[in-house]
């Protein structure tokens, strides 16, 4: 095996437990585990976050939902004990009578889909309720159904459509992570619109959820909390508020921004500073070598050694999820893994399958030796700092197996 990840169960229980709290009494918690888990493994996370107390689940389509509910029964969870699996990211043709077969719950905004969820209903033979939830696109312009005429459109055929139920509304916020932000405060307007509208067809949803890990941890004032506004608009149509988060679980955040700061650019966190990375990726050491003052390291020698070195080599590389940007040039600074507990500088350019790191400094370094490329000493916020991107990226490009570890 090139690498694997490791899960930690308490630290993952422990995240999805700060993140609830934070949201406070009122207020339900869907856990995101769409992407494989945000690359840590759903048929792994998802029972951990179940035994956690997680009712809800969120994936990205109705073959990661499946998969889902085929690991939760793998791992004893009881059918009734089962939460509602959401499938986030819309659906097509083909996916409606896997939705109606596995129970899952589609988020929609269009009146085809519709139509495709009543013929799977039909052709079940059940006579059973598909349940939806519609999105409602407040600025966005991704997903979504704008609070207009097509608005108007779609609550129509449901009012029609006895075999199809509105259970949740939401939306998605575009700068969550911005405290004070006025494209959020323009959102919320937009959404409580489309409610008036929701509630005018007759419609009465069990749900009404929006947000992110960082609507969450972004402890605004009590006048533009989201989450006091999410609970209070839930409370006026005799529904409940949930909020959704992905990246918080697995131990990262978005830095909170400022709109509009006269002293710094970040503001307090409710979360982010208790939150623990639950993935450690590791790999082994496949060779070592010794390599003289001037001797170049990678392609295109770009590294050059100063003096003598001794390397280990890593069985991956970018094909893996490690970035190319981690890669280090002869007087500029790259990643690094952990050996031994220490930093190992990687040293020249990161490959396809391979990557060369210094273990010059850590004695007694073996073939065979573990290597942690993410977790406690490096984490995902370095990887994507030194690769200019955010951790979204870092940890949703493992590319490796996941099992539970300490």
């Amino acid at each position: 095996m090139k690498s694997w990840v490791e899960i930690s169960e308490r630290r993952l229980a422990t995240n999805y437990r700060l993140l609830t709290e934070a949201a406070s009494v009122g207020m339900s918690v869907l856990a995101v585990v769409k992407a494989d888990a945000y690359g840590h493994g759903a048929a792994v996370c998802a029972p951990v976050l179940v035994r956690a107390g997680a009712r809800w689940l969120g994936v990205t389509d109705a073959q990661e939902g499946a998969a889902v509910g085929e690991a939760l029964a793998a791992a004893g969870v009881a059918a009734s004990e089962r939460p509602d699996i959401l499938v986030m990211s819309g659906l097509l043709a083909e996916d409606a009578d896997a939705i109606v077969q596995h129970r899952l719950v589609p988020v929609v905004w269009g009146r085809q889909q519709m139509e495709w969820l009543a013929d799977a209903v039909d052709r079940s033979g059940k006579g059973l309720r598909q349940r939806v939830h519609l999105e409602i696109d407040t600025g966005m312009a991704r997903q979504g159904v704008r609070a207009d005429a097509e608005l108007k459109a779609v609550l129509e055929y449901l009012s029609q459509h006895p075999s199809l139920e509105l259970d949740g509304v939401m939306t998605h916020f575009a700068s969550a992570e911005v405290a004070g932000s006025p494209q959020t405060l323009e959102q919320r307007m937009r959404f409580q619109q489309a409610m008036r509208e929701v509630s005018a067809a007759g419609l009465r949803p069990a749900w009404i959820h929006a947000g992110n890990s960082s609507t969450i941890d972004n402890s605004a004032s009590p006048q533009t909390d989201t989450l006091v506004w999410l609970r209070q608009l839930a409370g006026e149509y005799g529904a409940r508020a949930m909020v959704r988060p992905g990246l918080g679980l697995y131990g990262y955040c978005l830095l909170i921004e400022c709109a509009d700061c006269s002293n710094d650019k970040h503001a307090e966190a409710r979360v982010r500073p208790g939150l623990q990375p639950v993935m450690t990726w590791k790999t082994r050491v496949i060779g070592l070598r010794e390599v003289q003052a001037g001797e170049t390291v990678g392609y295109n020698a770009t590294f050059v050694a100063k003096q003598p070195m001794r390397l280990a080599l890593l069985p991956v590389g970018y094909a893996d999820g490690l970035r190319r940007e981690l890669s280090a040039a002869t007087g500029i600074v790259g990643g690094w893994v952990m050996v031994q507990g220490q930093r190992a500088a990687i040293v020249g350019r990161v490959s396809m399958n391979l990557t060369v790191v210094d273990v010059s400094g850590i004695t007694g370094v073996a073939v065979g030796d573990e290597v942690v490329l993410l977790g406690d000493g490096v984490t995902a916020d370095d990887h994507a700092l030194l690769a200019g991107t955010i951790a979204y990226e870092i940890v949703c490009g493992v590319r490796a197996p996941s099992r539970l570890g300490a």
